[in-house]
């Protein structure tokens, strides 16, 4: 029976148990507390707060075990992703739509969320251990597990037919066969009662003592329906949950033609770019992935980090004639270079560039640099807070075109930054508008601070480009657009500046002289004459940009190749408009 009292001159139902504790309070005479606490007591006793809270209490016990109160869904965070996607794939957002957007991208909502999926998927209860048989006191304890055969693998062989979603192997010490991997998503996981370690005793009541993973194999393809394992358990088995690590592949990868993946049928096949999402890394070196997205449960096999950056030494190593082909660049590098693939360094006749860029080291660190797999979080706009647009490439692929065509699509909203100069200001020029000048002394003080992002010298005369000057434009809400130096994506590619690098590439040699003769454009590499491009620097600007895309093509975030420069600036624009409209994979580090 419920007591009722009169609060602020409203009646409202009291709990029992809270309304004797305060009739109880109200009562004693003598006790150990000042009159202060005593107040406050009663204060809480009386809140609408504790009330309501005691009330959601009693709820839950009183009515917990019944059919009254249960998830609607299981899967909310899923549905709040897709609500993401479907609000950031519209070109105009009301205001509700906006909050929304929002909201759903803050840490306490999604952790909400997490939490409900978590009680509706019954998430929280402890995983108990099988049952084991009754056997005598001599015997192993041993467990029968049934599954349908399926289209998933097993093996231990070169080839094998895809049974359960597992690998086996031979034992190394007891010579016995064991379970090597259980695939994440297949038959023997989803089952929950094969583990790796665990012993194969028998194969649909044929006893495999002294037999190979082959003639498993063979026992499991000539069944049907469902197959019958009886296991000895592994000691310590462990069940692994699935990781939420998602990466970038930095390189092609065919499991048909890998000759030491342990199941061919069980390997994930994935291109350069493709988004995984690696579910397992208990093996050194072979990971359990899937494609981002991909619907099929079962993950496959792919090389791990370790394993990909071995191989990729050692065919260097095996390529020196190659490495050596390849152009490194001085300590002061001209921005385009003829190379003769004997000579192990870039020499090329001056050229009048007007200005040439140079990062503090060289590109010898770079090309040690070993690209496999990259982790990668998905990274959503934000109104008002643009990524720079950071075009790469040899000189004379035309980057100055397209920056110029995208500022004069729009002045207002597109900026580039005004670069530094310490020499003397010319008649007719404006500080701060045609450049910043400033002494010798004071640009190479910030050089020494790390405040350039790239900077050179040309003619006595030092240039360069201040992280200051970018952080600025984005700061007041504008689209920083930069084309530097391939060098300098050291120092751009950062969480404070989350730049979008795309990545300008000539066409073949053919073509790029023919669209570049056709529309009579004028060389780059020498300001001073209105001359045409010579084919010495059709063939640098090719050999430039080959050398780039070697060195640094896991840095970049798309290609666009120049042929057609209409075309090409089409995909720029494209690209700057989806900045601000579509979530986008950048490095894991640019969302913590």
């Amino acid at each position: 029976m419920t007591a009722e009292v009169m609060a602020n001159g409203t009646k409202e139902k009291w709990d029992p148990a809270l309304s004797r504790l305060l009739t109880s309070l109200q009562q004693a005479n003598e006790l150990p507390s000042t009159d202060e606490e005593l107040g406050f007591l009663s204060d809480l006793l009386q809140s609408k707060e504790l009330h309501a809270l005691v009330n959601v209490h009693n709820k839950i016990i009183t009515n917990g075990a019944s059919d009254k109160f249960f998830p609607i869904l299981s899967t909310s965070m899923n549905v709040m992703y897709d609500v993401l996607q479907v609000i950031a794939s519209r070109t105009s957002l009301s205001e509700d739509c906006k909050e929304l957007f929002y909201l759903f991208q803050k840490p306490h909502v999604q952790g909400l969320l997490y939490a409900h999926d978590a009680v509706a998927q019954k998430d929280y209860y402890p995983h108990l251990p099988e049952i084991p048989l009754e056997v005598d006191e001599d015997e192993e304890t041993v467990k029968i597990v049934q599954l349908v055969k399926s289209n998933e693998p097993l093996s231990g062989a070169q080839s094998a037919e895809p049974i359960v979603g597992a690998t086996i192997k031979t034992d190394e010490k007891t010579a016995k066969i064991v379970i090597a991997r259980v695939m994440h998503g297949g038959a023997a996981d989803r089952s929950g009662l094969i583990h790796v370690g665990d012993e194969v005793v028998e194969v649909n009541g044929i006893n495999v003592e002294g037999k190979t993973p082959g003639d498993v194999l063979t026992i499991l393809q000539n069944s049907e329906g469902t197959i019958t394992f009886k296991l000895v358990p592994a000691n310590g088995k462990s069940s692994a949950r699935e990781s939420k690590v998602r990466v970038r592949a930095h390189f092609d990868y065919y499991s048909s033609s890998d000759p030491y993946i342990p199941c061919k049928e069980a390997g994930l096949d994935f291109v350069k770019g493709d988004v995984l999402h690696i579910v397992s890394q208990d093996d050194g070196y072979w990971w359990q992935a899937r494609k981002e997205g991909d619907r099929n449960m079962r993950a496959g096999l792919i090389p791990s980090r370790a394993l990909q950056e071995r191989r990729i030494s050692l065919e260097r190593t095996l390529d020196k004639d190659k490495e050596n082909g390849l152009c490194s660049v001085s300590a002061l590098p001209v921005l385009s270079c003829s190379q003769s693939p004997k000579s192990p360094r870039c020499i090329s006749k001056p050229k009048t560039k007007k200005i040439m860029y140079d990062i503090a080291e060289n590109d010898d660190f770079d090309r040690e640099h070993i690209a496999t797999y990259e982790e990668v979080a998905k990274l959503y706009p934000r109104p008002g807070i643009y990524r720079p647009i950071v075009l790469i490439g040899a000189p004379g692929v035309g980057r100055n075109e397209l920056k110029r065509r995208l500022i004069d699509i729009d002045p207002i909203k597109y900026k580039t930054p005004i670069p530094f100069t310490s020499r003397p200001m010319k008649p007719g020029e404006v500080n701060g508008k045609d450049y910043f000048f400033v002494t010798r002394e004071q640009m190479e003080a910030e050089i020494e601070e790390n405040k350039f992002i790239e900077y050179g010298e040309y003619k006595g005369n030092l240039y360069g480009t201040s992280a200051d000057s970018v952080k600025g434009i984005v700061g007041l809400g504008n689209v920083c657009i930069l084309n530097p130096h391939y060098q300098a994506l050291k120092m751009l590619r950062t969480p404070q500046l989350r730049p979008y690098i795309i990545y300008i590439k000539p066409p073949p040699l053919d073509v790029l002289k023919q669209t570049r003769e056709a529309m009579h454009a004028k060389s780059t590499f020498d300001v001073n004459s209105a001359r045409g491009f010579t084919d010495e620097e059709f063939t640098d600007i090719i050999k430039s940009s080959s050398r780039i895309e070697y060195l640094y093509d896991h840095f970049f975030d798309e290609q666009i190749v120049n042929a057609d420069l209409a075309l090409a600036f089409g995909q720029l624009l494209a690209s700057a408009n989806r900045l601000e409209t579509e979530p986008l994979w950048v490095p894991a580090s640019w969302v913590q």
